[in-house]
C-alpha cells in the first residue's frame, strides 16, 4: 500500500484536499508516494495535535465563532483600530455571509486537522493507542464543524487515498451518531493515564457528552426536542459518563484561575484535556486571551480590543470568586487582575494609569460596535482576563489552552438531570461549583438559571454560542444586537470557496 507524502499534501490547499472534483493528471503524478513502512505514525500524530492550535487557540477562529456571536463578547471598532473590514461587527450582529474570512478559514483549518488525524488511522503500523488519539482528534474537529456548519466533508479508505474522489458529506444528527460511534472506539483504544495534553479516555467521554446533549439541536436547530425516548436515553448516558469521569479522581480547583494559569496542567486537578503550550517546543496563540483586551499602556502592552457586555457582567455578584482576583505573581508584576477589568486601572505600584490621551484609564460598562468618540474609544467595555499572564515566557506562553475540565462535565450532568425531570438533583450538582466559587448552594434550578450558571463558570472558554442555541436564546436581543427571527443564523453558511469545488456540499438554508 502506498501513502502520499503528508508534508507534500499539507502544502496543497485544503480546499483541494477535501473538496476537489477533478485534478489535472500532471498535478496528480507530481504527488510523491512513499512506502508505508517509511512513515512514522507518531510524527504524523503530533502534526495532528499541532493542527488543532490555530483553529482552537487563535482569537479569530472557532473561539470567535462561538464567542463573538454571543452575549459574552464584543469586538468594537475603535476609530481606525479593529475594523478588519467589519468581520467582528458582523459576527456580533449576526450578519455574516458565505464569504466571511474568519469563518471560511476556521472551516478549512478544522478540516485540515481532521485530514491529518485520518492519516494516522490509515497507517496499519499505527498502534492501538495512536489510533485512539487520532480518532479523538478527528472527532473533536468533526464536532466543531458539525456544530458550526452542519455539513462535514469526510474521507476514509479509498476516498482518503485518492483525493480526486469527492468526500462524502455527513450532516445533522446522523453525523453526531457517527462521531459518537468513533468516540466509543477511541475510549476502547485510549490508555487511561495519558496526560491532559494528550487525548485520553475521559476527554473522549466528555466530548461524547457534548454530542449526546446536542443531538436534538443537530436534528432541529430552531426547536430541539429533549422529550423523545431517544433524547431521554441519551441524557441518561450523559449522567453515566459524568459519574465515570468524576470517579476518575478529578477535583474542582479551589483557586478558579489556576485552571488557566502558567503551568496549569501541573497544578490543576480539574483539567481533562488541554492543548499543549510549551515555550520553545510547541504552542498556539493563548497569549491572545490577555493581549486582546489589555490597553496599550498596561503591562504587557495589549491590543485594546475585545470586551464583555454589561448585561453579562451583571450576572456576577461581588462574592463570586470568578469575578475578580489578584493572582499571586501576576498582579504584583503588572497590576493586572484576573476576571473582569472594570473602572480605573492601576500598575503594580498602585499608580493610576492613563490612556494615550492622558485621561484616566477607566474601563466603562458601555460599549458600542463602532466607537468614534476620541475621548472614550480607548476605554469602552469591561475587559476579560481569563488566563493569568505568563510574564516569564512572553509571547510563547506556558498556559495550556483548556478544552475540557471537570466543571463543564458537572454542568452537563446537571443539565441532563434537569431535562430528565430531576431539578433538585441538578441543583445539587450546580451547588458543587457554586460553593467552590464562593456562592450559596441552591435547592432547585430552572433552564434559564442553569444557562446563567454555565455562563459564569465557562465564560470566554468558547462554548457560549453552543449553549445559547441549545437553550433557545441565540435569537434574543443583547447590547448592539436586536432580537432576531431568522433561524438561518443558527448554522453558519458553507464558505463559497468550498461550494465552488465540492458539489457534495450544498449551501445551508437562507444563505
Amino acid at each position: 500500500m502506498k501513502f502520499r507524502n503528508l508534508l507534500l499534501l499539507t502544502g496543497i490547499s485544503s480546499t483541494v484536499l477535501f473538496s476537489c472534483t477533478k485534478l489535472d493528471e500532471t498535478f496528480k503524478d507530481s504527488l510523491s508516494a512513499v512506502e508505508e513502512g517509511n512513515i512514522d505514525p507518531q510524527s504524523i500524530l503530533q502534526g495532528a495535535y499541532n493542527a488543532l492550535n490555530n483553529p482552537f487557540q487563535d482569537q479569530s477562529r472557532f473561539w470567535a465563532a462561538q464567542q463573538h456571536t454571543s452575549d459574552e463578547t464584543i469586538g468594537p471598532t475603535r476609530g481606525g483600530d479593529w475594523d478588519d473590514n467589519g468581520v467582528w461587527r458582523v459576527l456580533h450582529s449576526h450578519k455574516w455571509d458565505a464569504d466571511h474570512g474568519f469563518l471560511r478559514d476556521t472551516y478549512r483549518e478544522l478540516l485540515q486537522a481532521q485530514y491529518t488525524a485520518t492519516n494516522v488511522l490509515e497507517i496499519s503500523s499505527s498502534t492501538t493507542a495512536q489510533k485512539g488519539e487520532a480518532r479523538f482528534i478527528r472527532a473533536l474537529t468533526m464536532f466543531a464543524v458539525l456544530d458550526g456548519w452542519d455539513q462535514v466533508p469526510y474521507r476514509e479508505g479509498e476516498t482518503f487515498q485518492d483525493v480526486t474522489i469527492l468526500p462524502e458529506t455527513k450532516k445533522g444528527a446522523e453525523c453526531a451518531d457517527f462521531i459518537i460511534s468513533e468516540l466509543d472506539k477511541a475510549i476502547a483504544e485510549l490508555p487511561a493515564n495519558n496526560p491532559v495534553t494528550k487525548a485520553n479516555r475521559n476527554a473522549a467521554k466528555a466530548l461524547k457528552m457534548k454530542l449526546l446533549l446536542n443531538k436534538p439541536v443537530y436534528a432541529n436547530r430552531a426547536n430541539p426536542d429533549f422529550s423523545t425516548a431517544t433524547a431521554q436515553a441519551d441524557l441518561n448516558t450523559v449522567i453515566t459518563l459524568a459519574n465515570e469521569i468524576e470517579a476518575s479522581g478529578y477535583q474542582l480547583q479551589d483557586n478558579y484561575f489556576e485552571n488557566f494559569a502558567p503551568n496549569n496542567s501541573a497544578i490543576s486537578k480539574e483539567l481533562i484535556y488541554a492543548l499543549e503550550n510549551t515555550p520553545g517546543v510547541r504552542g498556539g496563540n493563548v497569549r491572545s486571551r490577555w493581549f486582546l483586551g489589555l490597553h496599550y499602556n498596561q503591562n504587557p502592552s495589549g491590543w485594546n480590543g475585545f470586551t464583555t457586555l454589561g448585561s453579562f457582567y451583571d450576572k456576577f455578584t461581588d462574592a463570586d470568586k470568578r469575578k475578580t482576583y489578584e493572582y499571586p505573581g501576576i498582579f504584583s508584576k503588572g497590576g493586572v487582575k484576573n476576571g473582569f477589568l472594570f473602572g480605573q486601572q492601576f500598575d503594580q505600584n498602585g499608580v493610576a494609569l492613563k490612556d494615550r490621551n492622558g485621561a484616566p484609564l477607566s474601563f466603562t460598562r458601555e460599549v458600542k460596535l463602532t466607537e468614534t468618540d476620541p475621548n472614550t474609544l480607548e476605554v469602552t467595555g469591561i475587559r476579560v482576563m481569563k488566563y493569568p499572564i505568563d510574564y516569564v515566557s512572553g509571547d510563547q506562553s506556558d498556559n495550556e489552552y483548556v478544552i475540557f475540565r471537570l466543571a463543564d462535565v458537572i454542568l452537563m450532568k446537571a443539565e441532563a438531570l434537569l431535562r430528565t425531570g430531576k431539578a433538585g438533583d441538578a441543583a445539587t450538582e450546580v451547588s458543587k461549583i457554586r460553593t467552590k466559587r464562593g456562592l450559596a448552594a441552591i435547592t432547585t434550578i430552572t433552564e434559564d438559571q442553569l444557562l446563567d450558571e454555565r455562563g459564569r463558570e465557562l465564560y470566554w472558554e468558547g462554548w457560549r454560542r453552543n449553549d445559547l442555541i441549545r437553550f433557545k436564546k441565540f435569537l434574543t436581543a443583547w447590547e448592539e444586537k436586536p432580537a432576531g427571527t431568522d433561524t438561518k443564523v443558527l448554522i453558519f453558511p458553507i464558505p463559497n470557496e468550498q461550494l465552488a469545488v465540492n458539489p457534495n456540499l450544498t449551501q445551508n438554508p437562507g444563505y
